[in-house]
């Protein structure tokens, strides 16, 4: 993802859903399969062995759920706190995450088929 698919993600969002510690904000794309966009500030997260591993650990939960995701940008933003958590449990805000998002995107596409 470029700087403008970035804007595009921040500024028209209709998918949010965030776990403890992360945010994650999605926009429909005509790819045809799910793009990760990351940013994990320093203010939010200091030592850049921690940002390493939780960009890690998104990326390996994209690549495990990427059949299961929408056709979607997805922008992952660290908040604070997050690098307190241990691998186990950033995996599961992740899946919980990547669920919610996909029901979401599928309701979505109900509401709009229905109307």
């Amino acid at each position: 993802m470029n700087a403008g698919d970035y804007k595009h993600v921040f500024d028209h969002a209709p998918y949010k859903v965030h776990g403890k510690g992360l945010l994650a904000l999605a926009r429909p794309n005509a790819l045809g399969h799910p793009r990760i966009g990351l940013i994990f500030s320093k203010k939010n997260v200091r030592r850049a062995v921690d940002r390493n591993r939780l960009k890690r650990l998104v990326r390996e939960s994209i690549r495990h759920q990427q059949h299961r995701l929408p056709a979607v940008d997805i922008v992952i933003l660290a908040r604070r706190g997050v690098h307190e958590l241990d691998n186990a449990s950033v995996s599961r805000q992740l899946n919980g995450m990547w669920k919610r998002l996909e029901k979401s995107a599928r309701q979505t596409r109900q509401d709009a088929s229905s109307s």
